[in-house]
């Protein structure tokens, strides 16, 4: 199990790095970004998680959070990552204009999404969101190299010694979920999913199952899902009690609460990290700048932004 001590930082393109797996978070809220001095230890950018597994990088959803990332990547020129979106709600999509990597020859990045219920591409989406009178600078901009690749649901991509599957979640519009696998170590990205009323998904408990890491989508508290008067059911997404659920059933190792609500500060995670680790002790309340590390003989660790771990006082 990981251990909750701070360790040093070590960067994922260190040579001692290629035979661990490195998980760290750029953007951790929903819907929204909501930078302020109430948000300021959980941070307020919307979703980007970066995950190096060997010698592949890959990026999950392009939040304002890749737009972080993409500051930290110009220290490690030239650039080589696998993007993998979710979906193109705006909330996962809205920090690809200000990824500067992408914007520079030399850089090499693979894009992967599936079609849209119209038919549009990955390529077509990114594309539309930068377009007049949205964005002054289109896609076609971009000097790096952009390789778009149109995923089918089930469909399973292998990169060198990775794979990555996806399956469909519980969204409205649409959503994926993804897992990633390599060397025995398993890192499931689940967020933008609704859980059912009377069963737990089986496309969530395939992506969770036995997982070294659940990224789970925990916007709400059930309270808040069933407020008389404003429920959220319906929404598209689904709580920590939920998580908790799906991470036991799944004998998941490590459970990421993920996608704050944006009205969620940084007291209130606190709170709601403190009662769901009395349901699962490894629960962790996802925080950029949140790093954990794995290796495939077992040692793993995990380090903090900010002095004060989350879910203590």
């Amino acid at each position: 199990m990981i251990g909750l001590t701070a360790t040093d930082s070590i960067r994922a393109t260190n040579p001692l790095m290629q035979e661990q797996l490195t998980v760290r978070f750029w953007g951790v809220r929903g819907s929204i970004a909501c930078p302020g001095p109430h948000t300021v230890r959980y941070g307020g950018n919307t979703p980007c998680v970066e995950v190096q597994a060997g010698n592949q990088k890959f990026i999950f959803d392009g939040g304002t959070g890749i737009r972080v990332l993409g500051q930290e990547l110009l220290q490690h020129l030239p650039v080589e990552a696998h993007v993998f979106f979710s979906h193109t709600h705006w909330d996962h999509i809205q920090g690809f204009p200000f990824f500067v990597p992408a914007f520079m020859p030399g850089n090499l990045f693979h894009i992967y999404g599936t079609r849209a219920s119209d038919g549009k591409t990955i390529e077509k989406r990114l594309t539309d969101q930068m377009l007049h009178p949205n964005f002054p600078v289109p896609l076609q901009i971009m000097g790096g190299s952009l390789n778009f690749h149109d995923l089918e649901i089930g469909q399973v991509v292998h990169i060198d010694d990775v794979t990555v599957r996806n399956t469909m979640l519980n969204h409205p519009g649409s959503s994926i979920g993804y897992r990633l696998e390599w060397q025995g170590l398993t890192v499931s990205y689940v967020t933008d999913t609704e859980h059912f009323p009377d069963a737990l998904d089986p496309n969530v408990l395939t992506l969770a199952q036995q997982a070294n890491v659940l990224i789970y989508d925990a916007t709400y508290t059930n309270d808040e899902y069933h407020e008389a008067g404003n429920s959220k059911i319906g929404w598209g997404h689904s709580t920590w009690q939920e998580a908790v659920k799906i991470a036991r059933a799944a004998q998941v190792e490590q459970l990421i609460l993920f996608h704050h609500d944006p009205l969620h500060d940084d007291l209130f995670l606190d709170d709601m990290g403190r009662q769901a680790c009395r349901h699962f002790a490894n629960t962790i309340i996802a925080q950029e700048g949140l790093t954990m590390t794995f290796a495939p003989n077992g040692n793993s660790s995990l380090q903090y932004a900010s002095a004060i771990s989350p879910g203590h006082e």
